[in-house]
């Protein structure tokens, strides 16, 4: 089971631009739930709690219980509007969902064992490809995350989806290609360390001693 963020909402009576700036300029972020057998229903959210909501990584790949006066929406959230110059969530969609229901999430790529991997502690740099990793599965079945280990990876290995686990039931999104999730690649004072070995004087031998 997933972790589950409850949020708390208002419903708000008007649709459109103006009813969302009016909604704006009274302290609250507008919002809609769709979905499901029901129709769709205008809420408003406190900013700070959905701001907490959204310092978590994951947000979006995480079950949210959208609670109004009358009413508890499970859903996922699917989008979340900012503003351009402050990055202030603006508008949020939610999706009501059932534990049956299937959906294309993105989820996040956590990476294990850095002290064992040989490349890391040669002075190689983490490069990461892919933060998050586009899965089809049920709501109930959502990882918080995938895991990488990075244990035994030498400068210039690479680590490929096909080696991580993925939860029972999902896949993913691209099935057509093993594509690249993150690499150990040699840092500038590894390469400049290489340079210079490769263009020193070879040593002199030394005679036999008598």
């Amino acid at each position: 089971m997933p972790e589950i963020t409850t949020l708390s909402a208002e419903r708000r009576a008007r649709a459109g631009k103006g009813a969302a700036r009016a909604t704006r300029r009274m302290g609250r972020v507008p919002g809609i739930i769709y979905g499901g057998d029901r129709d769709p229903m205008l809420i408003s959210l406190e900013p700070r709690e959905l701001s907490r909501a959204l310092s978590k990584r994951g947000f979006l790949a995480t079950v949210a219980e959208v609670r109004t006066d009358d009413a508890v929406d499970r859903t996922l959230p699917r989008d979340v509007q900012y503003h351009p110059a402050t990055d202030e969530p603006l508008h949020v969609d939610f999706m009501r969902v059932g534990a049956d229901t299937r959906v294309t999430v993105t989820v996040p790529v956590s990476f294990i064992n850095h002290e064992m991997s040989i490349g890391l502690r040669r002075g190689g740099i983490l490069n990461i490809v892919r933060h998050g990793i586009a899965l089809i599965c049920q709501v109930d079945n959502i990882p918080e995350q995938l895991v990488v280990d990075l244990n035994g990876l030498d400068i210039g290995d690479s680590v490929h989806v096909r080696a991580v686990t993925l939860p029972p039931g999902s896949r993913l999104t691209i099935t057509d290609r093993n594509f690249t999730i993150a690499s150990i690649a040699a840092s500038s004072a590894v390469r400049e360390e290489a340079a210079t070995a490769a263009t020193a004087p070879p040593v002199p031998e030394q005679p036999a001693a008598i």
